[in-house]
């Protein structure tokens, strides 16, 4: 689903809830069209591991020329 699922009226609303949990980075990542975390429903509601422990987007993991802003 994406902003397109809106726009031709096929919902309301759109949730990312487990999505950003495992990116933290959501919104940037949307901007560059760039891979997501897959999320590890296992490590939910933890204290030990869990919300921190996903790569954010950065140089490294981006090809800069698939994504020239990164």
């Amino acid at each position: 689903m994406s902003m397109e699922t809106v726009a031709f009226g096929d919902a309301d609303l759109l949730s990312y809830g487990r999505d950003f949990i495992s990116n933290l980075d959501l919104v940037l990542r949307f901007k560059l069209n760039a891979p997501l975390n897959k999320y590890i429903r296992e490590t939910f509601y933890t204290d030990v591991v869990g919300y921190t422990d996903y790569p954010f987007l950065n140089r490294e993991n981006v090809k800069k020329d698939e994504h020239p802003l990164i």
